[in-house]
């Protein structure tokens, strides 16, 4: 049995379909800046980000004919997003540093001061700019887009605990960097 999401765009996507420019040009006003956010925090360059947003509403559009409700229409975009981005990624030749172990300094439950972070989102969003291509998208896919590090490793092709050490190095490497800054 399918399970059909409540889509509150669900008349414009629908619109869409059926080849409407205008509902199309709707779409892309209510999601584009959200979709724009996730290609900045992940390819770490507006140029690449203002590319790959326009590939990835491309693809969406020429592929609406098989969206069918399954998600909401952004849940379908953002994944469109998500999977241009790492394949840009890729074929830059990103070269991402895994390694096996964790160092032993780090501390899984170390509270973040989130007070003090809300107050430096400068130097956050420059501390993940600073951070080397692997521990930035698994960084962002994990924290800030809301994969679990079993959807990252297999969107990325790698191994879950692969996806947890990068994502523990990347801690890590954040709080360094801030403590440069």
């Amino acid at each position: 049995m399918e399970a059909a999401y409540h889509d509150i765009h669900r008349d414009i996507v629908e619109l869409s379909k059926a080849g409407n420019r205008k509902a199309q040009y709707q779409l892309y006003k209510l999601y584009s800046r959200a979709m724009f956010n996730i290609c900045c925090r992940m390819l770490n360059s507006f140029e690449e980000a203002e590319d790959i947003l326009q590939e990835s509403f491309a693809e969406a559009f020429n592929k609406l004919g098989s969206f069918r409700f399954e998600s909401t229409f952004g849940a379908w975009l953002k994944r469109i997003v998500v999977n241009r981005c790492i394949n840009h990624l890729k074929k830059r030749k990103a070269e991402l540093v895994y390694t096996q172990t964790l160092p032993e300094n780090i501390m899984e439950d170390e509270a973040p001061d989130y007070e003090q972070i809300q107050l430096e989102v400068k130097k956050v969003h420059k501390a993940m700019e600073l951070l080397p291509d692997g521990y930035r998208v698994i960084f962002s896919l994990y924290l800030i887009e809301g994969y679990d590090h079993a959807e990252i490793a297999e969107i990325m092709g790698i191994t879950e605990s692969t996806s947890k050490s990068q994502f523990s190095r990347a801690k890590v490497k954040i709080k360094e960097i801030l403590n440069t800054l």
